[in-house]
């Protein structure tokens, strides 16, 4: 139990450690954005965040429907 909960912790704590590599290695380092609107390969393939899909289909059905 003890040598499992050891080897968690250490996993842990490596993923952490190799998550900051970037951030502390680097000038100016820092995590990129996970947003699907600040990625550029999703914005050329005209996929954007799920709210803005949403009202932009909302308003569609509104015109096709008068």
């Amino acid at each position: 139990m003890m040598a499992t909960l050891l080897l968690s912790l250490g996993l842990l704590a490596i993923g952490i450690l190799l998550l900051l590599v970037k951030v502390l290695l680097k000038k100016n380092g820092k995590f990129s954005s996970q947003h699907v609107h600040d990625n550029p390969a999703m914005r050329k393939m005209g996929i954007h965040c799920v709210v803005d899909q949403d009202r932009e289909e909302r308003n569609r059905k509104k015109l096709t429907n008068k």
